[in-house]
């Protein structure tokens, strides 16, 4: 059987194994957002700049200091984390009382800001950045070439979301996390300093945005504009997943992604309004999401 409803077999495997390229980004973004949502309550809506960061920190530190791909896949995020540690001790901390709405407006804020800087000096256009020696090239997969890079997007992304994961749900660190968020003063009870904690989590999830950038730097246009339509489609993922939920924003990453591949086989007038549509059908199903909790 060479087709499945009139398409051939081929290109429904090839769309579907760039969907899940797609959704390694979707994924490893989102896991991000929803860690620092789900553990300190603040819609941080400065992650699509922290994402584009990642991209032109290792642009800069390749075209200015001669540094390769691998040592910018281990500084970029290391850089980003230092500014996030700044972000949350000087600006964040005095808002968490507030209603969630502050914190969208002031992170909203920071990405302006950090775009309107880098489009000062470096404009709109597309900052040049190639594939790594050592992932250049192809593998013939028989049913599609498929680019080297890309493929260890896919693994890279993959380690990144269920290390996370596996930090946050199932270590002593992840369960003085989830404890400190609940219970603060019980935590602090037990000696555990919970405002470093809060801060460590927050430059934690700047730096998992920042490794997202690094990995896009070689596949997508690097400019300061190039984390907004990705923002767009996080947001959608997070709350399709359920807010904060960390295992919701990878599973629905990783799904959307292969659905958009689908939806550009069958119907590609659809693939890119797609997200949106399931968005609005699992909001009216289920308003905290599919594995958020209901109150």
């Amino acid at each position: 059987m060479n087709e499945i409803f009139g398409v051939p077999v081929q290109a429904l495997l090839s769309q579907l194994l760039l969907g899940l390229v797609n959704g390694s980004f979707y994924a490893t973004l989102s896991l991000g957002f929803a860690v620092i949502f789900g553990l300190l309550n603040v819609i941080n809506f400065a992650h699509g700049a922290l994402f584009m960061l990642g991209a032109v920190l290792t642009w800069m530190g390749l075209e200015y200091l001669g540094l390769s791909y691998w040592l910018m896949l281990l500084f970029a995020p290391l850089i980003v984390a230092l500014l996030g540690v700044l972000i949350e001790r000087f600006l964040l901390r005095w808002i968490y009382h507030l209603d969630h709405l502050y914190g969208l407006l002031l992170t909203f804020g920071l990405t302006l800001l950090v775009e309107g800087l880098l489009r000062s000096v470096y404009g709109v256009s597309g900052l040049p950045f190639s594939v790594p020696p050592s992932l250049s090239g192809v593998t013939r997969l028989g049913f599609m070439v498929m680019p080297n890079y890309r493929m260890w997007v896919v693994a890279a992304s993959l380690v990144a979301c269920f290390g996370t994961w596996y930090l946050i749900e199932k270590t002593k660190l992840g369960a003085y996390l989830r404890a400190g968020t609940e219970n603060r003063r019980l935590v602090e009870a037990f000696g555990v300093n919970v405002p470093l904690m809060v801060t460590l989590t927050y430059a934690f999830g700047a730096a998992l945005a920042a490794f997202a950038g690094v990995l896009s730097a070689p596949i997508m246009q690097i400019s300061p504009l190039m984390g907004q339509n990705l923002m767009i489609i996080v947001s959608a993922v997070v709350v399709i997943g359920g807010m904060g939920s960390i295992m919701g924003a990878i599973l629905t990453g990783l799904g959307l992604g292969l659905i958009e591949g689908l939806a550009k086989v069958f119907y590609p007038e659809a693939s890119s309004t797609v997200v949106f549509l399931i968005m609005v059908i699992v909001l009216l199903v289920r308003p905290a999401g599919l594995f958020g909790k209901e109150k």
